[in-house]
């Protein structure tokens, strides 16, 4: 009677196949990004790499060539007193806007987390300033405020001014206002992170702690603002950064006056390219911010990152 013989695989044989179904699964992951990083490639390394190269050259108006001058462009823009003071506005701008942006967003959050007539409707509407064109909102918000605007007349009808205020006429005036706009404009994005993350907290931990006799206030500083860390960590440091980049709503509403009052960054590299006609001034300008914006970044995740928690 004929018997069937196993051979049983030994132990080389075993780590070989684990390998190679290993190395498959690695590849496989590879083919499924690679898509991605192609998109990534093309839309963010090769521009980088273009205004690096675009940077060390003399070129002062697009199309046409310039001589290699090295990193003097870079000497150029640090010597110049405007870069510093648009760097020292951006710095405002960026704080003011993160002031006034979280201040809104967790009100509105913890309104419209509360069950009040009409929650759906607001809910739905309050992204609606957000999603307006930003040309829709300059239009509106320099009618609202123009000398002769609602809000103009709001104050002297209740007697709190007794002429037109000049919202865009006087450096701090017109700081002030274009990141209010600013503000109200980007909020909402905020106010509805900050609403997903409060839902998500179990309702059993407010339960527990006003049993224990916790007020409202206590509620919020033990349980709320704890376990939004997380949502807060991610928005502060993409908020900066998109606060950091605006230029939209700037050019628009002041194009970087009264006397350069709201000229940032981004608006004096505008300026330097499309105006001064120094295009590679302009780029060395866009690498320092760039690479001032990564230096935020990596110092607001190593000391502002929430605590992980260890894996057992």
């Amino acid at each position: 009677m004929n018997q069937s013989i196993q051979v049983v695989p030994g132990k080389k044989e075993q780590r070989r196949s684990r390998f190679s179904r290993s190395t498959r699964r690695t590849l496989l992951g590879y083919l499924f990004v690679a898509p991605l990083l192609l998109w990534l490639t093309a839309t963010i390394v090769y521009p980088l790499l273009s205004a690096i190269a675009l940077s060390v050259l003399d070129i002062r108006i697009v199309g046409t060539e310039g001589a290699f001058i090295g990193l003097e462009n870079y000497v150029r823009a640090l010597g110049a007193s405007s870069f510093w003071q648009a760097f020292a506005r951006s710095l405002g701008w960026v704080v003011g806007n993160a002031v006034l942006q979280t201040l809104a967003a967790f009100a509105a959050a913890l309104l419209l987390n509360q069950r009040f007539w009409g929650q759906r409707f607001a809910r739905i509407w309050i992204i609606l300033s957000w999603i307006v064109p930003t040309v829709v909102v300059v239009i509106i918000w320099r009618w609202l405020l123009s000398s002769s605007g609602v809000i103009n007349y709001a104050l002297m009808a209740i007697s709190l001014v007794d002429q037109p205020v000049g919202f865009f006429s006087t450096p701090v005036a017109a700081a002030l206002s274009v990141i209010a706009i600013n503000a109200w404009r980007w909020f909402p994005f905020m106010a509805i992170t900050v609403l997903a993350a409060l839902q998500s907290i179990p309702q059993e931990l407010y339960e527990a702690a006003a049993v224990d006799g916790a007020t409202a206030r206590q509620r919020f500083f033990a349980i709320t603002l704890p376990l939004l860390q997380p949502v807060l960590f991610v928005l502060g440091l993409v908020g900066t950064l998109l606060s950091f980049n605006v230029f939209d709503v700037i050019w628009l509403l002041t194009a970087g006056g009264p006397s350069g009052a709201t000229t940032t960054l981004p608006v004096l590299i505008y300026e330097t390219a499309f105006t001064r006609y120094r295009l590679s001034q302009a780029a060395a300008i866009s690498v320092l911010a760039g690479l001032a914006l990564l230096v935020f970044a990596v110092l607001f995740i190593r000391w502002m990152a929430p605590p992980q928690d260890d894996e057992a």
